[in-house]
């Protein structure tokens, strides 16, 4: 069965005109994120966008958040939007202007995606409007959820809804009041100057990533936050007194003339080992992970693996071994949509349940939502992914071409 999770660190240095965060657990690198040190990205913005054209035969329309950016926007997932200048038309037509937020970078050759149902994170909670229902993490205990859920009733409105996350049972009640009532603010705040403001204005705008894991990393796990960098330690500081108090004694700067960060965790070469093709594993064996337009696909090769005579037993190790690190691999190179994984083939029942229980245990450690479809009749293993953020391979690949101009 996969292990508890470990007590993580969370490294963030620059690095060639990249600012990197990096997740530890365990001194080994579970989350790697790459962002320009000066552009800015779009995920998590609220824009008044314009509706440029709707393309009825899928359902969708293409809304500019920007003059020449189109974004996707699917109609049926969009019952209500909130338009802040309407046309003459009970439908959305083209030349509304409405609220979005974008809910999806862009990905390989698809726009990003956007959406009016916003939503506004904090550490514990997250508000959504569009959506009414008092939502809870599902890693949390029934008996957890239902004294959450009690807690939120105060707060439930006909606008919005809420989301309890993983971490809330660490907060004390006053603390969730007071995160309530400051996301509360927040939206009702965004929807009076949306009244007030011109199209393609942004009215939120997310803060840089770096600061956002500070957020969205299981607090109750995380050690230390550590950086080398002076400004990047002042902006983390500056977050963390405002919105994240009690976690301002995990920050530490690190100066060591001697030994950089980088290398002190060797950051560099393990970038590029999750860049690379081939992962070898402890026991000899390797996974070839090869990314396409429509999926990735994962093989299990035996490789160097010399183990005992018992075949059925050898490729069930491997393959317990193969499910551990293809879910650590998944969340270090951020790879989302549909993953097909082709094990090595075992002829006993239980030797496969053993493999499909271990493998969706290790998957349920990912904060992003991963789940196990099945097993097909060819024994390839379909495992799905949400999409949000670009792969990493794609994060280097954007940063490379702004480097270029």
């Amino acid at each position: 069965m996969p292990d508890k999770e470990k007590n993580s660190k969370l490294v963030i240095t620059k690095t060639e005109g990249q600012i990197l965060t990096t997740l530890l657990q365990d001194g080994k690198p579970v989350e790697f994120h790459l962002e320009p040190e000066e552009e800015e990205s779009l995920l998590g913005n609220i824009y008044i966008g314009k509706v440029q054209n709707i393309v009825k035969n899928i359902q969708a329309a293409f809304i500019e958040i920007k003059s020449g950016l189109p974004c996707y926007y699917s109609l049926e997932e969009n019952p209500e939007p909130v338009c802040t200048r309407k046309m003459n038309s009970r439908r959305l037509v083209a030349g509304d202007e409405l609220l979005v937020q974008v809910s999806r970078e862009n990905m390989k050759t698809k726009a990003p995606t956007v959406t009016s149902n916003l939503s506004f994170t904090g550490k514990y909670l997250v508000l959504t409007s569009g959506n009414t229902r008092i939502g809870v993490s599902g890693k949390l205990s029934l008996l957890q959820k239902r004294e959450l859920k009690e807690l939120l009733e105060e707060y439930r409105s006909a606008d919005y809804g809420w989301i309890i996350r993983t971490n809330a049972p660490q907060a004390s009640t006053e603390e969730l009041r007071i995160e309530a009532a400051q996301l509360i603010q927040q939206y009702e705040s965004l929807k009076e100057r949306s009244k007030f403001r011109t199209c393609y204005s942004c009215l939120y705008q997310t803060p840089k990533n770096y600061l956002t894991q500070l957020r969205d990393t299981y607090s109750g796990r995380l050690e230390t936050i550590l950086t080398d960098d002076r400004d990047l330690y002042d902006s983390m500081k500056e977050f963390l007194m405002e919105y994240q108090p009690e976690d301002l004694g995990k920050l530490s700067f690190y100066e060591d003339s001697l030994l950089p960060l980088g290398k002190l965790y060797n950051l560099d070469q393990a970038l590029k080992d999750a860049l690379k093709e081939r992962v070898w594993l402890k026991s000899g064996a390797y996974l070839i992970i090869q990314p396409t337009e429509a999926l990735t696909s994962i093989d299990v090769n035996t490789g160097k693996y010399d183990g005992h005579k018992n075949q059925e037993a050898t490729f069930l190790k491997i393959n317990l071994e193969a499910a551990r690190e293809i879910a650590r691999q998944l969340r270090l190179r951020n790879i989302s949509g549909i993953i097909i994984v082709d094990f090595i083939n075992m002829k006993s029942p239980d030797s496969k349940k053993q493999l499909m229980d271990g493998f969706q245990g290790y998957l349920s450690k990912d904060p992003v939502k991963a789940a196990l479809v099945d097993m097909t009749a060819l024994e390839l293993v379909e495992v799905t992914r949400k999409k949000v953020k670009k792969s990493l391979a794609e994060q280097v690949k954007a940063i490379t071409e702004i480097q270029r101009k």
